[in-house]
């Protein structure tokens, strides 16, 4: 039997899987030099880690007073981040060892992103992460993003899990609290460290505050082993 048994895991996508950021930073700073907006930079990029795409343009266009219509600029964010995501996305090798340990254990598994689906595809089969994660949800398919629970209470009911026995792991406030508000637990891996004291962290269960290079897969496997 499973040391995990009963237990099912949802997993953000972007800074949580694969260190996506650099390319949705990229994306938009095209987008935006194209639209008159010239001088955006990563710290301006950070304040959007864990919002989904169409939120983004949203507050670019009230922000910037932008011309173009939220579904023209969500279309071409997305046709230049795919572009980018095609050609190069790394995934973080402790993620990966973490995917295959609890694979072998028979864990269900989803993931569950405020990118476009094809966004998620994309690099999931370019990573090779699909042969492991075939549950997936975008916050196309649900009516709130993040940081509303719809999206994981979505990816529960795919899994065939109570909320109560899955644990979500998170990159971004957004994403902690949408997992509080979902009754999940929480592994939180701040992409940005400096805001790991961002109340919608408090809330986890695990809170790694080095992000990334704090998390190990084996670690991690054995809070979960002890929260099962």
């Amino acid at each position: 039997m499973s040391r995990l048994s009963g237990i099912s895991v949802i997993f953000d996508l972007d800074g949580t899987l694969v260190d996506s950021e650099p390319n949705y930073y990229e994306a938009g700073r095209q987008l935006l030099a194209e639209h008159g907006v010239p001088d955006f930079g990563w710290a301006d990029h950070e304040r959007y880690v864990g919002i989904s795409t169409r939120e983004t343009v949203a507050r670019w266009k009230s922000l910037y007073g932008l011309r173009a219509s939220v579904a023209e600029l969500l279309a071409d964010k997305n046709r230049r981040y795919l572009e980018l995501a095609r050609a190069a996305t790394r995934v973080y090798p402790e993620m990966r060892t973490f995917v295959e340990l609890l694979a072998a254990e028979g864990v269900p598994m989803a993931v569950a992103s405020g990118s476009s689906r094809e966004a998620i595809e994309a690099i999931l089969a370019g990573t090779g992460l699909d042969a492991y994660l075939r549950t997936v949800v975008s916050a196309d398919e649900v009516a709130h993003g993040k940081p509303a629970p719809d999206i994981f209470l979505e990816a529960a009911r795919r899994l065939g899990a109570a909320p109560a026995d899955c644990v979500v792991l998170e990159d971004a406030a957004p994403g902690a609290a949408a997992a509080h508000a979902a009754g999940m637990r929480c592994v939180a891996i701040p992409y940005v460290p400096a805001q790991a004291d961002a109340p919608d962290f408090a809330h986890a269960g695990l809170l790694l505050r080095g992000g990334q290079e704090e998390f190990t897969a084996r670690a991690a496997f054995a809070w979960m082993t002890g929260a099962s």
